[in-house]
């Protein structure tokens, strides 16, 4: 059987001359081109899947840090006015104010002048008895007369020493001696006649004057009170005067205005007793000194009380007309930020990272303020800051603002 197959297929094979190859061949083919397409395919699925992950992560990454940034608006901040009104409270003094006191010990015997009482200088205010210190002084006066007894004495007995000598009735060690007694004859007499001027003038102080015009602003006696010499002691103050035809009114100027304050620059002043009028005066002089505690100059201002309308001791409101030296910046008072360091605004600079800058407030205006350091105009000021910024934040700005 096996051999008749194998006889039945000769002849086909003899007639076909050579076996077909070509159905082995594409078969081979496609098998290949099905093992190079689908690895390829599957690495550009790769790539293109990495290359989306990575822009997703990219573009989600973008999102989340301008998610992140804050946004703020920002303005430029004015130029204010060279020239600015500065009002300060201030206290009014007597130009000049003089307690008075007692020069001796005694008993007020009389007073000649009360409070609100407007007196020329030398006039007589009180009378003190002194009785120890007139006793004294009528003791002196009888030494001096006895010193003065002595004198004489010796005057005459030097004189006639002088004769006796020419006679040698008399030795020369005796004229001697009475010429030194001469001698110490005239110093007592002179150190009795300083002791009588000394409680002279002591006495003198029994009657207490006015040392200048001006008025009784203060009266610590009344007859019979003892007074004790000096200032010092129980009853030591007797009067005080003030001269208020011209008054001093001292005022803190704050530091930053310190420099526009110099003598001869005019102010405006009201009282609270006087509300309807305005009294006018020249800054005298200043302390030269800013105050460690308050930061401020001391400033006098001279002002004339001719008709006696302002008090000592009256509060003032004082206006300064200043030109400013440096013209301050104007900007509006949401952008300040009262913290613990003080006022501070929130400056973008060229990063977009946020500066906290110290700033010194000026005048404030209600909804604008005026800033003299810290900013200069061209700097990008954050409006209405959030608290929570600090310096390095990053922002994005949003728009850009003028500074009304």
């Amino acid at each position: 059987m096996n051999k008749q197959l194998e006889t039945s297929e000769t002849p086909d094979q003899g007639h076909s001359g050579t076996v077909p190859q070509k159905p082995a061949s594409s078969s081979n083919g496609k098998r290949l081109l099905w093992f190079l397409v689908i690895p390829a395919l599957l690495a550009c699925t790769a790539v293109v899947t990495v290359y989306a992950r990575l822009t997703s992560n990219a573009s989600l990454a973008a999102t989340t840090k301008t998610l992140a940034l804050q946004n703020v608006n920002v303005i430029h901040a004015e130029l204010g006015s060279p020239v600015t009104d500065l009002t300060v409270p201030g206290t009014v003094q007597a130009f000049s104010e003089s307690p008075i006191y007692a020069r001796i010990n005694g008993y007020v015997r009389a007073w000649n002048g009360d409070i609100g009482a407007h007196v020329r200088k030398g006039q007589l205010l009180a009378v003190i008895e002194a009785p120890e210190v007139d006793q004294e002084l009528n003791h002196a006066r009888a030494m001096l007369a006895q010193a003065q007894a002595s004198l004489q004495l010796a005057t005459v007995t030097v004189a006639r020493y002088r004769e006796l000598i020419q006679s040698n009735s008399v030795s020369q060690q005796e004229v001697d001696n009475n010429n030194q007694n001469l001698n110490s004859q005239t110093a007592n007499v002179q150190a009795a006649t300083a002791e009588v001027g000394r409680l002279e003038q002591l006495q003198g102080f029994e009657k207490i004057y006015a040392p200048f015009d001006g008025v009784i602003t203060l009266r610590k006696t009344e007859v019979g009170d003892l007074i004790n010499a000096g200032n010092s002691g129980l009853g030591a103050e007797l009067f005080r005067i003030s001269n208020i035809t011209t008054m001093r009114v001292y005022v803190n100027v704050p530091e930053v205005y310190s420099e526009a304050i110099t003598p001869g620059v005019r102010a405006t002043m009201e009282v609270t007793s006087l509300s309807n009028r305005q009294f006018t005066g020249t800054v005298a002089r200043t302390s030269h000194a800013i105050g460690m505690n308050s930061r401020t100059l001391l400033t006098e201002v001279d002002v004339p009380n001719p008709k006696g309308e302002l008090f000592p001791g009256a509060y003032a409101q004082v206006h300064f007309h200043l030109s400013l030296k440096v013209v301050p910046l104007v900007l509006p008072g949401n952008t300040i930020l009262f913290q613990a360091q003080g006022p501070q605004v929130g400056v973008v600079n060229s990063q977009n990272h946020v500066e906290l800058r110290k700033v010194t407030l000026g005048r404030d205006f209600g909804n604008r303020i005026e800033i003299l350091g810290g900013i200069s105009q061209p700097d990008a000021v954050i409006a209405n800051p959030p608290d929570y910024l600090v310096d390095g934040m990053s922002v994005a700005v949003q728009n850009q603002q003028g500074g009304k």
